[in-house]
């Protein structure tokens, strides 16, 4: 079990989301924006496209190397819609092309209705396949979807802890 570091989501934390849930200990928040730019820039541009994934915008990076691991938690966003959470989670692994075999499970994120994914992706530094998870709700603000990647499978698998932390504590707001 992950030690409780702080509270990430509310107003005045370093990424506001509909959403609230525990931060491991030493891991680093940072909020990820990306603005349209009225004069195209290649660089910001392929970053921008990599911020958004099937129907979600990266918001919020959550670093693990202050706690000693390589990866991130990373918080996503979309548009009021419809989709059910596991509809937002099927988009979001679809859009990946490193994405392989996907499990889909209905779960609880907190008290609230949730979907899970378990795929694999690929590791290009590696050259090696490597677990990857998310989880995602339905808010009246748009759906919110939380992954974890890692640098490899080992290290995906030593993050497990603060992602299921994340998932047990989420609530909305």
């Amino acid at each position: 079990m992950a030690a409780k570091g702080g509270r990430l989501g509310g107003a005045g934390s370093a990424c506001e989301l509909p959403v609230t849930f525990d931060l491991a200990a030493r891991w680093k928040p940072k909020a990820v924006a990306f603005e349209p730019d009225s004069d195209p820039d290649p660089v910001l541009d392929a970053l921008a496209e990599l911020a958004e994934q099937g129907t979600v915008q990266m918001v919020c990076e959550i670093d693990a190397k202050p706690a000693g691991h390589i990866g991130f938690l990373r918080v996503w966003r979309g548009a009021v819609s419809e989709d059910d959470p596991q509809a937002v989670l099927r988009a979001f692994v679809a859009d990946d092309p490193q994405a392989g075999k996907a499990a889909y499970t209905q779960v609880r994120a907190g008290a609230l209705a949730a979907a899970e994914v378990a795929y694999t992706g690929h590791s290009e530094l590696l050259d090696e396949p490597k677990k990857q998870r998310a989880f995602a709700v339905k808010t009246p603000d748009g759906p919110v979807v939380v992954h974890l990647g890692g640098l490899d499978t080992e290290e995906h698998t030593a993050m497990l802890p603060a992602y299921e932390l994340a998932k047990r504590s989420l609530t909305l707001g």
